[in-house]
């Protein structure tokens, strides 16, 4: 729960009763609708939110969903639920997607084959994915900017040459990150 600051979105305010229009967000660790079928709930979520026809299908299968489709949420592995999940933000129409941990649970190939899909919904679809993600090689091979926290304090923020720049090395990010704390 937000106790203090304020959240600005397009160089405005955003005041609470407004955040929902413009931000989504999806944290870990969640089986929402843990009785419902996979295939029911996004094309649910693609009529809700008024996506063009199909659009649940193709993020299915971008997502490699077609193997549990008719599975009930409740029994999807974690990797499994979580690439469901994905798939469910990513047919809301908020302009700003806020994914908590978008790769715990998937193994190296679908972290890969997930950082693709990311890296392209900014252009496709015109929209803003803010990650929070612990592993900082993931983190700098699929964000654009990045903000570096450490007990809950910004350490560093940018690009990956600017907060190379602003630590002094030359390394990725997980020395970046070390330089700064």
């Amino acid at each position: 729960m937000a106790d203090a600051g304020i959240v600005e979105f397009r160089g405005r305010a955003l005041p609470p009763a407004q955040r929902k229009r413009a931000l989504f967000y999806m944290p870990d660790g969640i089986r929402p609708w843990a009785d419902q079928r996979v295939d029911w709930l996004l094309e649910f979520f693609e009529a809700l939110h008024n996506r063009p026809k199909g659009e649940a299908s193709s993020l299915a299968a971008a997502l490699q969903l077609d193997g549990f489709l008719s599975s009930r949420v409740r029994s999807l592995s974690k990797g499994e639920c979580k690439r469901f999940l994905l798939a469910l933000g990513l047919l809301t129409p908020q302009p700003l997607l806020l994914l908590d941990e978008p790769f715990d649970g998937l193994d190296f190939r679908q972290t890969r084959e997930v950082m693709n899909l990311l890296r392209g919904i900014p252009a496709k679809y015109g929209r803003t994915l803010f990650l929070s993600i612990h592993q900082l090689a993931g983190a700098a091979r699929v964000c654009d900017r990045l903000v570096l926290l450490s007990r809950g304090h910004v350490v560093g923020q940018g690009t990956l040459p600017d907060l190379q720049a602003h630590a002094g090395v030359t390394g990725g990010l997980e020395e970046v990150f070390l330089a700064l704390t």
